[in-house]
């Protein structure tokens, strides 16, 4: 990770870690690097989220590709998976996504792709790294070689009828209950799923900038568990702010995450004869349970980095069909090259009106352990992932647990903070483990 970008692009606090300077010079270096690879006026694609601070973003990082020479194309409020898909499908140079996912409204991010929907390679992350610290700037553009800023509404929709298209059936016979997280979704995913026919149920579906993810989406099920036990719907999904996550809840209200979500797509890809490889692509995060559900099903598992990118690049190097995170990104590669959650949640659908068969029956064969997470602010991730007595601790619980548990400590891609994830047996054990885990950080003041 360089001093800007992390896993999943530059994200910071808006208008203290990420301005709209930082996004005017992204913009600027974009444009230039492009155009002296093509030799041409490059097209950039550009979308964003329901933040207050991403139309900010928007303009600035359009002006800076202007400035240049370069042409933006603006999607407006959307998705990740609709810049990616938009990207490639209409042979854009390069696809800008302003969003900071599942963060709180105040933090903003800027993820880049390439001209074939991917996350950029580090030689161009090291560049616009460079350009945002230098003093100097990029030859401007002048007269009718000024970039045109254009919008492009005509792309999303387009992306709309392709995930209507992907659809093998009808979802005419079922009530689905959908959390838009006052994102990017809130766009797109009641009109996905009542054109398939659903009937559909929705919350949080009416942003106003200040409101994304907040005790809304995939990061706070709650909300979604309620509204189907409630209503006694067949299922329900949860997205993120920018719809590149996915997370189920059942016809029992129970929580079905992105583990039991690729058991799930593995199981009917492999009945199809279309899961490539026979391998899942998981990240360390993955749960023991999975492991052992996929070796009865004589399905074989990759495991990854943390980030949907390490994941990705493993599925297109090996020529994978299917990876994933258990926090619900979910890369199905026959259809796109990132995380989708509107289509995770079509092929789920795709699978239950096949089946004819409910949700938690068509899970009763896997059991996941208990798995609990901690995100601590630190004042500085290096030194507090280096920490004597941290370290000491989580050696010591990594013996004690043996090979009945584990223990995962690391650096978030995307904040501030560590993350301690403890797998095992009993959740009274886990709890007491970070709950000695959060004493020592107290204890050697590493909190931010």
């Amino acid at each position: 990770m360089g001093k800007y970008f992390g896993t999943d692009g530059f994200r910071g606090i808006a208008g203290k870690e990420l301005t709209a300077i930082h996004a005017f010079r992204i913009g600027q270096l974009l444009g230039y690097y492009l155009k002296n690879e093509k030799k041409e006026r490059p097209k950039a694609v550009i979308g964003k989220d329901t933040r207050i601070s991403s139309y900010m973003l928007e303009y600035a990082i359009a002006s800076g590709l202007a400035s240049v020479g370069a042409d933006s194309y603006l999607l407006h409020v959307t998705t990740t998976p609709s810049v990616a898909y938009v990207t490639k499908s209409d042979k854009f140079d390069i696809g800008i996504m302003i969003s900071a996912s599942h963060n709180p409204y105040y933090d903003n991010g800027i993820k880049i792709l390439n001209s074939s929907g991917e996350k950029i390679n580090d030689t161009l992350t090291d560049k616009i790294e460079k350009y945002l610290d230098a003093r100097d700037t990029v030859p401007l553009a002048e007269n009718q070689e000024i970039g045109k800023i254009v919008d492009y509404y005509e792309g999303r929709n387009r992306y709309i009828g392709y995930l209507i298209s992907i659809a093998k059936s009808s979802f005419k016979k079922f009530r689905v209950g959908l959390d838009l997280a006052n994102g990017s979704c809130h766009m797109i995913g009641k009109t996905v799923f009542e054109s398939l026919g659903a009937t559909t149920y929705v919350i949080n579906n009416q942003p106003n900038g200040l409101n994304i993810n907040e005790n809304a989406g995939s990061t706070h099920i709650e909300n979604l568990q309620k509204l189907v036990k409630e209503k006694g719907l067949d299922i329900g999904f949860a997205f993120d702010g920018d719809g590149d996550r996915c997370i189920c809840v059942d016809d029992k209200g129970e929580i079905v995450n992105g583990d039991k979500i690729m058991y799930l797509l593995a199981k009917d890809l492999k009945e199809k004869g279309e899961l490539l490889t026979n391998t899942v692509v998981t990240t360390v995060m993955s749960n023991l349970g999975l492991y052992k559900s996929l070796e009865k099903e004589s399905i074989k598992y990759e495991i990854t980095s943390v980030g949907d990118r390490f994941v990705y690049e493993n599925i297109a190097k090996n020529g994978h069909s299917l990876g994933g995170e258990e926090s619900g990104h979910i890369i199905l590669s026959k259809y796109a090259s990132t995380g989708d959650g509107i289509l995770t949640a079509i092929k789920i659908m795709d699978i239950l009106a096949d089946k004819k068969q409910n949700l938690s029956y068509l899970l009763k064969d896997i059991t996941l352990l208990p798995q609990k997470t901690l995100s601590i602010a630190v004042k500085n991730k290096k030194d507090a992932l280096d920490n004597e007595k941290l370290q000491m601790l989580c050696k010591t619980i990594e013996k004690e647990l043996k090979n009945n548990g584990r223990i995962l400590l690391r650096a978030s891609g995307t904040e501030p903070k560590i993350r301690v994830m403890i797998e095992c047996e009993s959740e009274a054990q886990i709890d007491n483990y970070l709950n000695r885990i959060n004493s020592v950080i107290q204890e050697e003041k590493l909190n931010g």
